[in-house]
Parts: structure tokens; sequence; C-alpha cells
């Protein structure tokens, strides 16, 4: 006998889902879970991925990152979790990490209108952005994307019922009023392992325990989740708006 659907399950089989994601890993650190699950569902799932480009991480090795690897592992990721279509917006390494250098108008506008996957194509019904961080290009994207989510006449601009924010796991290091207060939560109970391992197919961007970028401290974050409403494990976000 096939199992009954959850409310949950319900609501979230009808969702047209875009994440909009910094860089090429930021997607799974925040909501790789919550795409596996909508899709194992029958619902849509689309990623634009902003900025990937050639970085020398703060890590103790001489090498660098190339932006073709990160875009490397990001294609294989979208692939892993079967999303309906994902796009990158930049390639170069003069915009990556320098996005706050951009007029937000400019990063609002290909968030809005230029992308293939613009909110006035693509029409999500549910939205995921990064929430407000220290990294530079996290803060940017998510204003320009809280603004091109603003609500206006439906006849006139594509209106998203269901804001969302996602976590990471720098969100610790944050001024208190900045802190991040889920109060909205996704059950990933069926999803941990591949929430996972999406993130360890980012292999050039994971880091060993005890870094809070350590699978063991993202499995410790959703069995966290999970806990605070009585499940295995979970993703939880900020809810910026609900319109049903």
């Amino acid at each position: 006998m096939k199992k009954a659907l959850t409310p949950g399950d319900e609501f979230l089989a009808k969702q047209r889902l875009l994440v909009i994601s910094p860089h090429a890993d930021d997607e799974s650190f925040g909501c790789a879970g919550t795409i596996a699950r909508i899709k194992d569902l029958g619902g849509e799932a689309y990623v634009m991925c902003v900025s990937v480009g050639t970085l020398k991480h703060f890590d103790g090795t001489p090498d660098l990152v190339t932006g073709s690897r990160r875009e490397s592992e990001f294609l294989a990721v979208m692939n892993y979790l079967g999303v309906d279509d994902w796009d990158i917006l930049f390639r170069d390494a003069e915009t990556h990490l320098r996005l706050d250098m951009m007029p937000r108008r400019d990063l609002v506008h290909k968030i809005e209108e230029d992308s293939r996957l613009a909110l006035n194509r693509l029409k999500p019904t549910m939205l995921a952005i990064p929430v407000s961080s220290y990294n530079q290009d996290h803060e940017a994207v998510f204003r320009a994307a809280f603004t091109a989510a603003r609500p206006g006449v439906p006849e006139h601009k594509p209106f998203q019922p269901v804001v969302i924010g996602y976590n990471n796991t720098s969100l610790f290091w944050s001024l208190e009023r900045e802190k991040f207060h889920p109060n909205f939560y996704v059950d990933i109970t069926g999803y941990l392992d591949k929430k996972l391992h999406a993130l360890s197919m980012h292999h050039s961007q994971m880091r060993e325990a005890v870094h809070h970028s350590s699978l063991q401290n993202v499995e410790h974050m959703a069995r966290l989740r999970g806990s605070e409403i009585s499940v295995e494990a979970a993703e939880g976000y900020m809810l910026f708006r609900q319109a049903l």
C-alpha cells in the first residue's frame, strides 16, 4: 500500500523551488535535503549560482582552487540532486568575492530579469535565498535577492508566495541582531545521507572535523535542527514571507 502523503509532503510536492546560491556549495549547505525531498515528491527545483571563480583558500595550502573545478563540482551536484535546471551568472575571477562592488541594481536585474532562471521568467512558488553574513558576496546576494522578491501587483510582477532564508555553517560568527533564528523547518530525515553526499561532491570546499564546513558539523547541525521539531534531521530556514 502506498504511503499517504503528509501535509508537508502535499505542500512541497506542489512547489517550484528556486535556490539562489552565492557560490557553488552554498545550495547544498543550506538546501540539499529540501531539494532532494521536493524532487522525490514530484515538485520542481532549480538553482541559480551567482559566482564561481579561482580562489586561494585560507587553509594552509598554497594551491589555487580554480573556477573550472568549482563549476565541475557544481554540475556534478546538480546532476546528483536531479534539479530541473541551473544557471551560473558569473565565471570570472574579478567578480568572484567582489559582488559587493557591483551596483546592486545590476545584480537585482540579473536575478529578476537576465538569468535563464530569473524570477520573472521562472516564476517560482518558493524562493530560498542566503541570509545576511559577514561574507561580502553572501551579503550582496541577500540584499539583491530580497529586493528582487519585493511584492508587487501580480499582473505586472510575478509574486513568490514563499520566501525563505537558508542556513550556512559560518553564520555562528555574526552580530547578535543578525543571528540565524529558524522558524520554518523541512524534515529531511530520509534525505540526510543525500545532503551529505551532495556536499562531499564539493570536494574542494570540504574541510576536516572540527572545521565548521566539515561533513560532521553539517550532520550535527541537521540533527540539531531535527531535534527542534522532534524528527531525526531537518533544514532550518528563516521565513520572510508566506502568502497562501
